[in-house]
């Protein structure tokens, strides 16, 4: 595991008179990049067994929600202002349905060969995905709740692997 003091790290996406910009990756190498984000849905059991069945009304939530969060990623640098637009090479989300705290686990992978990381990209796959599957049963549990996003292991790149406590 990697961890920086984030308090000695300077924000990057400032220059030196407080401005936002986006990073000059140019000389940056270019790796095999890998980022994994998680995130979790709680829910009614009942909604957790319409999901489970494949008899929500709107069809095949954990199916729709997949294909959400895939397009995500592809669409992160339109959604995050400073956000470079990256060539993927790999998207995948996957989910565990998790009976004993209904809720659904939600795991986001992104893959790419550049100058810039991925980690973006699998938050936003984790995050749509999961507002997805809130949007197709909200209308028989609008209290679900969506915690837990965050950075789960990132590969590649100067600053090396990080793994999530």
């Amino acid at each position: 595991m990697s961890v920086t003091d984030s308090s000695s790290q300077p924000l990057t996406h400032f220059d030196a008179q407080g401005q936002a910009h986006m990073v000059d990756v140019a000389a940056k190498a270019s790796t095999h990049r890998v980022a994994v984000a998680q995130g979790r849905i709680g829910m009614l059991p009942a909604t957790l067994a319409l999901i489970e069945g494949g008899t929500a009304k709107k069809g095949d939530v954990l199916g729709v929600a997949r294909l959400a969060g895939i397009m995500a990623a592809k669409k992160t640098s339109e959604l995050i202002p400073l956000c470079h637009p990256i060539a993927l090479t790999r998207v995948a989300v996957d989910f565990e349905v998790q009976p004993d705290s209904s809720s659904v686990l939600c795991t986001a992978r992104a893959e790419c060969t550049g100058q810039t990381g991925v980690e973006m990209e699998a938050l936003t796959a984790a995050s749509v995905a999961l507002l997805t599957i809130y949007d197709m049963c909200k209308a028989v549990d609008r209290g679900m709740t969506i915690d837990g996003v965050r950075l789960m292991e990132k590969l590649g790149g100067k600053s090396g692997h990080f793994v999530a406590d």
